[in-house]
């Protein structure tokens, strides 16, 4: 169900400037998300003081009421993890209203493509993070490699215990398609954490056993080859 935009203090009449906007947003969000959780302002006041960083009730009710002249990012932080929520849908609660303007002299977006932008994903609006998209495409390597050993395993399984020739003969072919899918997986790992080590960052750490397939000792793990993200 959509929300509409005059449940979030605003309507096409009377649109407060970009920074209102945003604010307005978080707000009705926060409103929305803490009904929906059945906590009061005090309940999630003391929420947001169990997790370190308290927030008065009267902060959040002014918040929520549009009397609060700011609107600091740590509170959103807090806000959303009391809310069981990521900080990113308090800002683009996707589902809830349909357009946002991104940023100031902007048209209005769809919250779907401005919250893309604002996590990187949205490439076709601009952003080119190279080491965001590396770390990105390490975890889907890891990710395949993972699936592939655990596809590998069952293969592996239905093979010594098939009733038939047949049976035991597909299940040593999709166990040889999950090998091979783990080894592209891994061939994939070694390319990316090169070019992460290549930009000077330190690529993230692997379970031990994969380690010593992907970064095995005593190689050099610098390429050169394009990699395709």
């Amino acid at each position: 169900m959509t929300q509409r935009d005059s449940d979030h203090g605003y309507d096409e009449d009377d649109v407060p400037e970009w920074v209102d906007h945003i604010k307005i947003t978080v707000a009705a969000e926060v409103r929305r998300r803490r009904k929906e959780l059945r906590m009061s302002a005090q309940d999630l006041a003391d929420a947001c003081a169990e997790l370190g960083h308290p927030i008065p009730r009267n902060v959040i009710a002014n918040m929520e009421s549009g009397r609060r002249a700011n609107l600091p990012l740590v509170d959103v932080m807090v806000l959303a993890k009391a809310l069981n929520t990521p900080p990113i849908c308090l800002i683009y609660p996707v589902g809830y209203v349909e357009e946002v303007q991104q940023l100031p002299f902007t048209d209005a977006t769809s919250t779907l493509r401005a919250l893309s932008w604002f996590t990187g994903e949205g490439r076709e609006l601009g952003a080119d993070d190279d080491m965001l998209r590396y770390f990105r495409a390490h975890h889907a390597a890891e990710q395949t490699v993972m699936t592939a050993r655990q596809d590998e395993e069952l293969a592996r399984y239905h093979a010594k215990t098939a009733p038939n020739a047949t049976r035991k003969a597909q299940a040593l072919l999709n166990q040889a398609h999950a090998a091979q899918k783990g080894e592209a997986g891994k061939e994939q790992l070694r390319r990316v954490r090169a070019f992460i080590r290549q930009a000077g960052a330190a690529p993230p750490l692997l379970w031990p056993d994969l380690a010593a397939e992907v970064d095995p000792p005593g190689t050099d793990p610098d390429t050169t080859e394009e990699i395709d993200l």
